[in-house]
């Protein structure tokens, strides 16, 4: 990022931007998450510092193994998928990304998951100009 940022305002572009963020260190360890009361995935508190395996359902976690090995051997640095979910009664699209967080070398340093209700994105038609 080219520029510094204030604690107190990088605390608020987290909790504003339109996506749930969770961050692991390089060891797969849960370092935290924005948005914690409106999340789509809610997680307790209780799983910060602890291994994110114990976060995803079993059926998918052999999923989550592969991307983190790929991001760590190098092979890979961007996962994206995206799955039809309930919420709140009614089915959304939800757009799920994992991202590998590198140092200036490309040294491994942890994921970024970033998730994101894509519904009415996807509905989008024409154009709508600013403040129109």
């Amino acid at each position: 990022m080219i520029g510094e940022l204030p604690n107190e305002l990088k605390d608020a572009f987290l909790e504003s931007i339109p996506l749930d963020i969770s961050i692991l260190d390089k060891d797969d360890n849960v370092l935290g998450w924005n948005k914690h009361e409106t999340r789509i995935f809610k997680r307790p508190e209780a799983v910060i510092g602890k291994n994110v395996r114990n976060c995803h359902p079993k059926k998918s976690l052999h999923k989550v193994e592969q991307i983190l090995d790929e991001f760590k051997s190098g092979e890979r640095d961007k996962a994206r998928f995206w799955i039809d979910l309930d919420i709140e009664g009614e089915t959304r699209k939800v757009l799920i990304e994992y991202f590998a967080l590198r140092d200036q070398n490309g040294e491994y340093m942890g994921c970024l998951e970033a998730s994101q209700d894509i519904t009415d994105t996807q509905n989008l038609s024409g154009e709508q100009r600013l403040l129109e």
